[in-house]
């Protein structure tokens, strides 16, 4: 149970890393970085979010206000759009602060590059950080992440 919980934190930390690590490159214009950021939530989600652009400076940058609550952003090849309470939860592991006891949703409908499940600081596969390249997902955030029914366990047995 609290495997998944831990997985999913660790993954949120990656992302903060991410976003601190590897400010958006300027390829694209804000129309095109817009529409690339939107496609990781439903339709319906994307329609009302907000879209932030990390600069060269590690701040956000507002593109689109929003209206629904969500915000949606790419960080290196990864697209994601989070509630305010995900966005939360990443600021304050960007700070390296307690993330907030609040529960949180983040769609990433395009998948991820991955994300240690031992490291939360680690910025790439090694041999011993359980690295996790993940498909098209959500994440929970928060104290019902931990009960999910995940084990304990740092690596799963393959069951045949």
């Amino acid at each position: 149970m609290r495997a998944l919980g831990k997985t999913l934190a660790l993954s949120g930390s990656l992302l903060a890393i991410a976003i601190l690590a590897e400010p958006q490159k300027k390829e694209m214009n804000d129309t095109e970085y817009t529409a690339k950021a939107l496609s990781a939530a439903p339709k319906a989600i994307a329609e009302g979010a907000a879209v932030v652009r990390v600069e060269n400076d590690g701040k956000m940058r507002t593109v689109r206000e929003g209206r629904n609550g969500f915000t949606c952003l790419v960080m290196g090849a990864d697209k994601m759009c989070n509630d305010a309470n995900s966005m939360e939860f990443i600021h304050a592991l960007m700070k390296k602060e307690p993330p907030p006891d609040k529960v949180g949703i983040s769609y990433m409908l395009a998948g991820d590059e991955g994300a240690s499940n031992t490291d939360p600081y680690a910025a790439g596969k090694t041999a011993d950080n359980h690295w996790i390249v993940t498909g098209p997902h959500i994440m929970v955030f928060g104290p019902p992440s931990k009960t999910l029914g995940y084990t304990r366990t740092r690596t799963r047995r393959n069951r045949t």
